[in-house]
């Protein structure tokens, strides 16, 4: 099932737009400020992001600059100004898309398909000697390829996309169950292991780093490293 944070101040566009959203099973997470949104993104994992324009206390673009610092997340812009410096302004500040109130559901439901699929199915995420095949989910370093289980592979992804944050140890089992895994606490451990392995090191540093008491990210010596 699709997470989506929904960042809308009109409450009663927010919660129709949740009910329409829900009945086609997507799990959807609403905010209705600039700094309630910035709390919940940090504290999960979401594969599309509905962010309203104006929001009370901030402007959903900076908003959008601030995710960017952390995640490839595939952002949507609603907004009711049909400006088009602040659309501009909005897609050269990370946004992917947009669309101007009001709007049709049916529409909206297409550009949040397309939107996903197509971070879905980006052909390659690369960090070092690593590149990830997400659509043959298949990992290669330095271009041999590198045999991971179903759940390594995602739990690589997922730190890959979302290479500058940290991600908890909740939220990388919460993706999993999502996905219809079920990994034990006391064994990712296991598994991380079991990727540092497999994956190496680059320029001597682990692809993996633990942040201890709270979960794992890529290592900042390696995105160093890369640049």
């Amino acid at each position: 099932m699709s997470r989506i944070l929904l960042v809308e101040d009109d409450l009663a566009l927010c919660h129709s737009l949740q009910k329409a959203l829900e009945i086609k099973a997507y799990d959807v997470v609403t905010a209705e400020s600039y700094n309630q949104a910035k709390e919940i993104f940090c504290d999960g994992l979401f594969q599309l992001v509905i962010l309203d324009i104006q929001l009370p206390d901030g402007n959903g673009i900076s908003l959008c600059r601030e995710i960017r610092l952390s995640s490839e997340v595939p952002i949507l812009f609603l907004t009711a100004n049909d400006n088009e410096d602040v659309l501009v302004e909005g897609l050269n500040n990370g946004g992917d898309d947009y669309m101007t109130k009001p709007f049709r559901i049916k529409e909206l439901y297409a550009r949040m398909t397309a939107l996903m699929r197509r971070s879905q199915t980006n052909d390659q995420l690369g960090i070092g000697h690593l590149m990830i095949d997400i659509n043959r989910q298949e990992v290669y370093i330095q271009g041999q390829n590198v045999h991971l289980s179903t759940i390594d592979f995602e739990l690589l992804r997922m730190l890959v996309i979302h290479k500058n944050q940290v991600l908890t140890r909740r939220q990388l089992l919460e993706a999993i169950e999502r996905d219809e895994y079920y990994v034990e606490d006391n064994t990712l451990s296991v598994h991380m292991k079991r990727i540092r392995q497999k994956l190496g090191t680059y320029h001597g540093f682990s692809y993996i780093e633990t942040v201890r008491g709270v979960g794992y990210r890529i290592n900042r010596e390696v995105l160093y490293e890369n640049k």
